[in-house]
């Protein structure tokens, strides 16, 4: 599968079967994530990859209550480790880092027939707890990762004169 097929054909899965994701295939989609680009190639990310049922219950519990989070055979939990470091544009690397990390993840998973929905709508605290994760590490994003029970509808996308100029801002 082309990167470009990956793309198009991704979408936010809130349904999985209960076919568990084989060992050889989550490392392969765990390893797209320690391969992704970060600010001075500081690689300040940690991946909780959860599958046992009872956290995957609390986790859905922490994420809204969105159950389809427990449904999934596996949750996985990006982490910036380093909060405090600023890139000098203002940005914060952590943030940015770990989200471009789990964006490679995703597309990897895509080309395995996995599916993910990327959740920022999560009690970090309730999230930090249930894990164990220290206070000084921040949970940029969540994914229940398996093989989807449902295909979603390609949603609308604005057209590229919208969101793209070039040589100035207009």
């Amino acid at each position: 599968m082309s990167v470009r097929k990956a793309i198009r054909e991704r979408r936010s899965i809130r349904a999985y079967k209960s076919e568990n994701v084989d060992d050889q295939v989550l490392e392969v989609v765990m390893d797209a994530a320690r391969l992704a680009p970060s600010a001075r190639n500081r690689q300040e990310w940690k991946f909780v990859v959860v599958r046992d049922p009872g956290t995957k219950q609390k986790l859905a519990a922490a994420s809204q209550g969105k159950m389809f989070v427990a449904e999934a055979p596996v949750v996985v939990v990006a982490c910036a480790t380093e909060a405090l470091y600023v890139m000098s544009c203002g940005q914060a690397a952590g943030t940015v880092d770990t989200s471009i990390a789990l964006s490679f993840l995703v597309l990897q998973a895509q080309e395995f027939g996995l599916g993910t929905c990327w959740l920022g709508a999560y009690n970090e605290q309730l999230v930090k707890e249930i894990l164990g994760i220290p206070s000084t590490v921040r949970v940029i994003a969540m994914t229940p990762l398996g093989y989807p029970a449902e295909m979603p509808a390609e949603k609308p996308r604005k057209p590229r004169e919208e969101v793209v100029v070039y040589e100035r801002y207009i």
